[in-house]
């Protein structure tokens, strides 16, 4: 599958920053941002880059706004990675400069005016982002419609009827209408050629003294690790929450829907391995009752075990057990907060060091 990052800045208004293609375009007003590059380390770094080639300035960012797990016949699927960022200083706002090629305005819009001007799926996208509290953040989403936790602060809506830039013609200055350049690759050959990322969905499962459900995964390559339950999600077929869903069938022989959200952690891919978003559920209390009814996927799993917080981190790889700990913070907020959001295990926050434009 393939990953994408974009920014959201928002103003002293409340209103958000779009910007508008230089060219005839079929969705003309999108938010700033692009695609993840094989070299940037995380989204992180995808969104600086694409906002210091778009814009020419280098954003602070903020939190994770959004992961929203894409699917498109047409497209291979995509995980987009949105994030808030501070206001534009009046410095910032003077340095701007839109790569011609590409943008030839930006205009900042209410969520009224911005629903309507934008792609139906990016509509979702940014108007969950615009209307949820921030506190709520990153919000869990699939196609753009809420999931999770996401759904205790939204409902869905249906899609505004699209407008595109004809509806903000009035904020927006003369342009926008210079043909289209010629694509240098027919559409498969473009999708073909981009970097792509692995999904990966786990499931939290503890016992009713809070022991933490492990399983030691069959050697491979000389190594035998203990994990979470759970594994590679099907991009093409699934989503995350029913790759988690599978694979709890599939290694425990469990019927269990997943819970709350708890975490999302970008792991950078090492040597030809490629970059993994691992998406952690919460799998609730389980009984002895459900615990005695375990039957393993016996080619994949070695075995199970219960182990306190404090052990688990011990069996587990370093990443891994960072991003147990992440998970049971998350579990002792609010039902309605967010996610942690990790980067190979490590809690996330502002902007990463990325060379300036």
């Amino acid at each position: 599958m393939l990953a994408a990052a974009g920014v959201l800045f928002p103003d002293e208004q409340g209103r958000v920053m779009v910007v508008r293609a230089s060219y005839r375009a079929k969705h003309p007003i999108e938010v700033p941002g692009g695609g993840w590059d094989a070299s940037d380390p995380s989204p992180r770094h995808t969104a600086v880059r694409e906002i210091q080639e778009e814009l020419g300035i280098t954003p602070v960012l903020r939190e994770l706004a959004c992961l929203d797990w894409s699917r498109n016949h047409r497209r291979p699927p995509i995980a987009a990675f949105l994030y808030w960022a501070d206001p534009l200083t009046e410095e910032q706002r003077a340095a701007i400069r839109l790569e011609a090629e590409e943008l030839d305005a930006l205009v900042y819009l209410t969520p009224d005016q911005l629903l309507p001007a934008l792609a139906p799926l990016l509509s979702r996208r940014i108007g969950s982002c615009a209307l949820a509290p921030r506190s709520a953040a990153p919000l869990e989403l699939a196609d753009g419609m809420p999931a999770g936790h996401t759904a205790l602060h939204l409902r869905p809506w249906p899609d505004p009827v699209y407008t595109g830039p004809a509806g903000i013609a009035a904020l927006l200055p003369p342009g926008g209408d210079r043909p289209a350049p010629p694509p240098p690759m027919d559409r498969e050959t473009y999708y073909a050629s981009r970097p792509r990322i692995r999904g990966k969905a786990r499931m939290l499962f503890r016992d009713e003294r809070g022991r933490v459900l492990l399983v030691r995964l069959t050697p491979w390559n000389d190594e035998s690790v203990w994990v979470l339950p759970g594994g590679s999600i099907e991009a093409d077929l699934e989503l995350p929450r029913e790759a988690a869903r599978r694979e709890t069938r599939e290694e425990l022989g469990w019927e269990r829907e997943p819970g709350r959200l708890l975490a999302i952690d970008w792991m950078p891919g090492r040597g030809d391995e490629l970059p993994r978003t691992v998406l952690v559920f919460d799998g609730g209390t389980v009984t002895s009752e459900l615990l005695s009814t375990i039957r393993l996927q016996e080619e994949e799993i070695a075995e199970w075990g219960l182990f306190t917080p404090e052990e688990a981190q011990r069996l587990l790889l370093p990443p891994g057990a960072q991003r147990l700990a992440a998970c049971l913070d998350v579990l002792g907020l609010p039902p309605g907060a967010g996610p942690a959001e990790l980067l190979n295990g490590v809690p996330q926050s502002g902007s990463p060091v990325v060379a300036g434009p």
